[in-house]
C-alpha cells in the first residue's frame, strides 16, 4: 500500500443530506450487469458505471451514478453506492468479476450520493481522497468522511494509465469535482453534469451563478472528453455539457 503513493500527483496541494434530483431510470443497456443491490453498466474499455438507488421521502427511489476504472490488476471507484452493504456488493463484484485490487475510492463532492457507502471501503482499508473543501463539509455535518484530501487537482496512476480528479468550479456545490480518464476519453461529471432533459433538480448546496460559468471551463479543459457521464440519469457525449451549461444561463 506505501508504494501506492508514489502513484500521486498532488497539483498543487494548493447525504444522507441532500443530492442532486435531476434523476431518471438507470441507462436502458444490454450491457447491463444487475446484482442485488446495484447494476453496473460497460460502456467502454475497461470502464464500467456503477448505479445504486437511494430512497427519499421527496423523491421516491433515486437511480445515482458512479465509476469504476480497471488498468492492469488494478481499480479505483468514483462516487461510493449510497450505502454500505451496496458498496460490499460493489467491492466482491470487482474482486471476482474483474480480478482487480481497488487502490482508491474518490467521492465527487459531499453528498449521500457519492460518500454514503465510504465506510465500507474503509474498513476494507482502501484509500479515499477527495477535495479537502469536501472532508471539511462532510466533517461540518458528520458525514463520512474521506481520509486525504487534495486542492485543485490528483493525478493517480491506476496500472499503466492517469486518472485525473479536478476541481474546475463551483455548481451544485462549492467542492464538486470531476474525474477524466485520458486513455478512454471519459469524463465523469458526477452531479455537476445533467442528463439531457433533466431540470435544475436540487439547488440547495449550489451556485447556480457559477454553475454555467464552470460548465465553460470544464468543456475546455477536457476538449478531448468524448463520453460524459452524468451524477444521475443516462451517459452520453458532450452534449450533456452544452445541455447542462444552457439549463443555468436560463
Amino acid at each position: 500500500m506505501k508504494s501506492f503513493y508514489k502513484k500521486l500527483g498532488l497539483i498543487p496541494l494548493i447525504g444522507f443530506y441532500i443530492f442532486c434530483l435531476s434523476c431518471h431510470p438507470a441507462n436502458k443497456n444490454t450491457s447491463l450487469t444487475t446484482l442485488s443491490k446495484i447494476q453496473i453498466d460497460s460502456i467502454a474499455p475497461n470502464v464500467w458505471i456503477h448505479i445504486s438507488y437511494l430512497n427519499t421521502k421527496d423523491f421516491g427511489r433515486v437511480s445515482c451514478n458512479g465509476l469504476i476504472f480497471k488498468d492492469q490488476e488494478e481499480a479505483i471507484v468514483i462516487d461510493t453506492p449510497v450505502d454500505d452493504s451496496s458498496s460490499y456488493e460493489l467491492m466482491q463484484w470487482i474482486k471476482n468479476q474483474l480480478h482487480a485490487e481497488i487502490i482508491a475510492v474518490i467521492p465527487t463532492h459531499f453528498h449521500e450520493d457519492c460518500l454514503g457507502g465510504l465506510n465500507a471501503f474503509q474498513h476494507n482499508k482502501i484509500l479515499s481522497f477527495a477535495n479537502s473543501s469536501t472532508i471539511d463539509s462532510a466533517k461540518l455535518r458528520n458525514f463520512n468522511i474521506p481520509k486525504i484530501g487534495f486542492k485543485q487537482e490528483l493525478n493517480i496512476r491506476v496500472g499503466n494509465q492517469n486518472v485525473i480528479c479536478s476541481f474546475v468550479g463551483a455548481g451544485h456545490t462549492t467542492d464538486n469535482i470531476v474525474v477524466y480518464i485520458p486513455s478512454q476519453k471519459v469524463l465523469f461529471g458526477g452531479c455537476l453534469v445533467k442528463e439531457i432533459g433533466a431540470n435544475k433538480g436540487n439547488l440547495a448546496d449550489a451556485d447556480t451563478k457559477a454553475w454555467p460559468i464552470t460548465i465553460q471551463i470544464l468543456k475546455e479543459k477536457f476538449p478531448e472528453a468524448q463520453i460524459i457521464i452524468p451524477g444521475h440519469g443516462v451517459f452520453g457525449d458532450r452534449t450533456l455539457l452544452d445541455y447542462t451549461e444552457k439549463l443555468f444561463l436560463k
